[in-house]
């Protein structure tokens, strides 16, 4: 049976997740690439260090963001929202943010490019990183959400 998931079950699932995908275009050329995120029934809240995703985002911000789990081939969910980058600059907004993404992660084991290398155990941030070296945390501010599901 093939269905839609109402606004609840779409909300557990990204609250559930912690790991998702990011789609952005520059024009020219598509990427899709997983992110560590937290969920607060408003924004995605993410970190990358600067490349290729980041440089694509601040030329075109408009994003994809998808989450799906795939129990097997006919027992799935799927969440696609669309939405807009909007890097957080604001020193204080910026802490929050890290504080509330590092809440959701702290409990897993965390991959390379995850890691928070400037955040101490407690979420503070420490003051003698280098600006060239701190993450860009930014959020994707959803303008629309659905999702579907299979179950056999």
């Amino acid at each position: 049976m093939l269905g839609t998931l109402s606004q609840q079950q779409m909300d557990e699932l990204l609250n559930r997740n912690v790991t998702g995908r990011i789609g952005c275009h520059d024009g020219d050329r598509i990427y899709v690439v997983p992110v560590s995120y937290a969920y607060n029934e408003k924004y995605i809240i993410a970190h990358s260090r600067e490349g290729l995703k980041i440089e694509m985002m601040r030329k075109n911000p408009e994003v994809c963001f998808e989450v799906d789990e795939i129990y097997d081939l006919s027992n799935w969910k799927c969440v696609i929202a669309q939405g807009t980058y909007e890097e957080i600059t604001d020193e204080r907004e910026r802490y929050y943010a890290m504080k509330f993404l590092v809440s959701r992660l702290k409990h897993l084991k965390i991959s390379e490019t995850a890691k928070l290398p400037h955040m101490a155990i407690e979420g503070d941030v420490a003051d003698d990183v280098p600006v060239e070296i701190r993450p860009v945390v930014y959020r994707i501010r959803l303008s629309s959400v659905s999702g579907r599901f299979e179950s056999a």
